[in-house]
């Protein structure tokens, strides 16, 4: 019932938005930077939806806004869902899309970012491995928003909280068994890969009443020890999805200012992207109750 009435929702597509059919099969919904002629900058964007409903439209004035604010050019991927496809179908589809962004002619191949939240957000991080593991499309950043990362967290039986709202234990168990089917966990899920080395920066971001509070610091914590630069936002008192529910709340705005910032410095030109990649870590807190 969901799908059928986001699908009926989005229908409609916006004047400036292009929604496109890739020569895979897969759609997209492509926003072009304002005024840009030559190539620059690119964002392949994830919604989320627990792997099993969501619509790319959902985002579409959150995509129109990091295209305004970083002069990027913007695709938001259709993925297929769980449980009816399984285990690596949305993967494969958002890498078909990923591929297909950055030969775009507008876009800069080496000024490629990912990102997505919570679903969204564990594609993109098994995204960035399955990028690095095939060596196609070297990834300026990867963008995490309360990123859908483990699905060992669904055997925890202490974190039912009653400040778990949007997404919660029951909802995390059905979508992790929904999206994984027959396959190794040690392959399709990104937090029990044990090899994190050689990703590109990251940002995670998340609420200290989310649901995925614990692994995504823990997961943090690994890309830091393999290496790799990783900036870590926690907003105090927050829950999962809290920037959608509150957009205009002071605490959401500095939640998003925070992603461009990052943004920002990984999609620069080449000499801007060594400062960043040379930076170390940044682990920053914003208190703010909901």
């Amino acid at each position: 019932m969901i799908r059928m009435a986001t699908r009926a929702m989005w229908r409609r597509v916006p004047r400036d938005i292009e929604a496109l059919t890739l020569p895979s099969g897969v759609g997209v919904r492509l926003f072009r930077a304002a005024g840009g002629s030559a190539t620059g900058p690119a964002l392949l964007w994830i919604h989320g939806g627990g792997y099993v409903i969501g619509h790319p439209a959902q985002d579409d004035v959150l995509c129109r806004r990091f295209a305004r604010e970083l002069g990027a050019t913007v695709a938001s991927v259709d993925y297929r869902l769980a449980p009816e496809h399984p285990y690596p179908a949305a993967l494969q589809d958002c890498y078909s899309a990923l591929t297909w962004l950055a030969a775009l002619p507008a876009v800069d191949p080496a000024r490629v970012a990912i990102g997505g939240a919570s679903a969204g957000g564990g594609l993109a991080a098994a995204l960035a491995l399955l990028a690095r593991d095939r060596g196609e499309v070297a990834l300026a950043a990867q963008l995490l928003v309360y990123p859908m990362l483990d699905d060992r967290t669904a055997e925890r039986h202490d974190l039912d909280h009653p400040g778990h709202r949007l997404w919660n234990q029951s909802s995390n168990r059905f979508g992790w068994a929904a999206y994984l089917g027959d396959a190794d966990p040690d392959v399709a899920v990104p937090a029990r890969r044990e090899d994190l080395s050689g990703l590109p920066p990251a940002w995670i971001g998340v609420g200290s009443l989310d649901l995925f509070h614990d692994e995504d610091l823990a997961y943090a914590e690994r890309l830091t020890a393999a290496g790799v630069p990783c900036e870590v936002e926690v907003v105090d008192g927050a829950f999962h999805g809290f920037d959608g529910i509150a957009p205009k709340a002071a605490v959401s705005q500095a939640f998003f200012n925070s992603q461009c910032a990052m943004l920002r410095q990984a999609l620069a030109p080449a000499a801007a992207q060594r400062t960043f990649m040379g930076r170390p870590t940044r682990v920053a807190c914003r208190p703010g109750r909901m």
